[in-house]
């Protein structure tokens, strides 16, 4: 287990924006779908990344790097190993929808957080309507899961609270050959599903939704081979962004597109609401010192987010309320009960709601804490920790590599105070 030990101090200056692991992701996926060779730049190093590129490799797609490109020659067929997705949905939902494509079983699996914490019965129920054998090995509802097809064309129904499953769904019919209706109770994340349907849309699928309840899947699709060069990730953008906040700071964040459609830029309006100066200048976006006042959030459109959000509101004058989160507590860790349980290690006044956080404006003081084994919640309180009073120390760090690997990095080099210690065991 690695540490942080985080020391309050002032930052400026400008700080690259890691690349977005969902579009990576995407990115890969595509790729091994594609007719042909495709080229990826900017792609995120990051243990997810790599756990889908070896699935890839696995089902046919070979990879080969030449400098900063990746570039993916298309393959797509039957694999007899079992594809560990590791720690990522993502791969666990996105490629057991798609192996659903070929008429042999495919057992897919993960790490103890993915085969206990990432309910994937929506998906399995859906699948099995399309004509899939699909089942949870221990009958769980989790992975480890095996799956045999091919589905075909169809109507089929799932609860849609958690995005990745609809996702997985959209993808994988997009390539049958028919049209295919899907019925979602409860759409969540919506945002997440308008990044899966951004790229349906730009590789030549035909989808329409009304209001994200009821797709129409035309089917068919086939493309060439693509070169794409991936965005600067707004959810990893969010943690420099909410320590130049709370440490009163100027900052300039680079390597956004101002034309994405990631769902957690959202994160920036929000902050806009709390009190926040943000701006674009030209390709940057400027981070100015504001007041911070608490307001209500829905933070379903943003869920990754919902641990930073807890932070700003930390020192945000008044009452921040965010809602409409239950379903965070089944990512990495139920970050809903983690955020709450470390903040209030380091002095927060924060209440844990079924679907959300209650947060006071609080002074913050340095304190032991515990990442739970989640990126977000690791990334969100080595934040706090930059605006309290005293020295934080933050345990289990190393889950940081998921989605921002560089952080400390990056942010010693505008102005902040990261230790990494030693190795604990």
């Amino acid at each position: 287990m690695r540490t942080f030990t985080v020391h309050p101090k002032s930052l400026g200056g400008e700080i690259q924006i890691p690349p977005s692991k969902s579009h990576s992701q995407r990115a890969l996926l595509f790729a091994m779908k594609g007719q042909g060779i495709s080229r990826i730049e900017n792609l995120l190093d990051s243990p997810d990344i790599r756990a889908m590129r070896q699935a890839i490799e696995q089902l046919g797609a070979s990879c080969r790097e030449e400098g900063d490109m990746l570039e993916v020659t298309a393959g797509f067929s039957p694999s007899s190993e079992v594809i560990d997705a590791e720690n990522s949905g993502q791969i666990l939902r996105f490629l057991s929808a798609l192996v659903a494509l070929f008429p042999t079983y495919t057992e897919v699996t993960g790490d103890g957080s993915v085969c206990r914490r990432r309910p994937i019965k929506p998906l399995l129920g859906a699948l099995r309507q399309l004509g899939a054998l699909a089942e949870s090995v221990r009958g769980d509802g989790y992975a480890p899961v095996r799956i045999c097809g091919p589905i075909h064309p169809g109507i089929c129904e799932l609860d849609g609270q958690d995005s990745q499953p609809v996702s997985g769904l959209l993808i994988a019919t997009s390539f049958l050959d028919g049209p295919s209706e899907i019925f979602v109770d409860e759409p969540g994340e919506t945002p997440w599903i308008d990044l899966t349907l951004d790229w349906l849309k730009r590789l030549g699928a035909t989808v329409t939704h009304q209001n994200y309840r009821h797709y129409l899947v035309k089917g068919g699709l086939s493309y060439s081979g693509f070169h794409y060069t991936v965005p600067g990730d707004y959810s990893s953008a969010a943690y420099p962004m909410a320590a130049a906040l709370i440490t009163e700071s100027p900052l300039t964040l680079t390597g956004l597109s101002n034309e994405d459609v990631q769902g957690d830029r959202m994160v920036f309006e929000i902050a806009k609401k709390m009190g926040a100066k943000i701006s674009w200048k030209k390709e940057n976006l400027l981070i100015e010192p504001g007041k911070l006042k608490g307001i209500d959030i829905d933070v379903n459109h943003c869920i990754d987010a919902l641990p930073i959000l807890a932070v700003l509101g930390c020192y945000a004058s008044g009452t921040t309320r965010l809602y409409n989160g239950a379903i965070a507590r089944q990512k990495e860790s139920n970050r809903i009960h983690s955020i709450a349980m470390e903040l209030n290690k380091l002095g927060a006044q924060i209440v844990e709601r079924p679907d959300g956080l209650i947060i006071e404006q609080s002074t913050l003081r340095g304190a032991v804490v515990n990442s739970h084994r989640d990126h977000r919640i690791a990334l969100s309180l080595s934040v706090a920790a930059m605006g309290a009073t005293g020295p934080t120390t933050i345990e289990g760090v190393e889950w940081i590599d998921k989605s921002y690997p560089s952080f400390a990095r990056d942010m010693n080099a505008i102005g902040a105070e990261i230790e990494l210690d030693l190795v604990r065991v």
